[in-house]
């Protein structure tokens, strides 16, 4: 296991679902790189919000330095590449308490 935990948003998994087989064993990868280093994306900004560019598409993630976290935001297209990031950033706090829930769910399971 590596340094970080990585985390899905629900928008992420319902999205990823559209996009073709391959894309999601590149995603598998990608989780398993960010696990170890999560930044390896582009910044967006900020040191914490990133994005990974692979083939056409662009993974879109926060990194929570204070709770060892990469939450996976979204996952677009070039096209809407400015949509995903400025509704990224218009919505940070929600993001925030997500994965804080989210880690608090997952240490209730263990």
């Amino acid at each position: 296991m590596g340094n970080y935990e990585v985390y899905r948003s629900e928008t992420f998994d319902r999205r990823l679902l559209k996009f073709p087989e391959n894309v999601e064993k590149i995603i598998n990868n990608f989780e398993n790189q960010l696990e170890e280093n999560p930044y390896v994306g582009k910044p967006l900004g900020f040191k914490w919000f990133r994005e990974k560019k692979f083939e056409r598409y662009r993974v879109y993630y926060l990194i929570y330095e204070d709770l060892k976290v990469v939450y996976i935001i979204t996952l677009s297209g070039k096209k809407d590449q400015q949509k995903a990031i400025n509704t990224i950033k218009q919505f940070l706090d929600k993001y925030r308490n997500e994965i804080e829930d989210l880690i608090k769910k997952d240490k209730k399971t263990i």
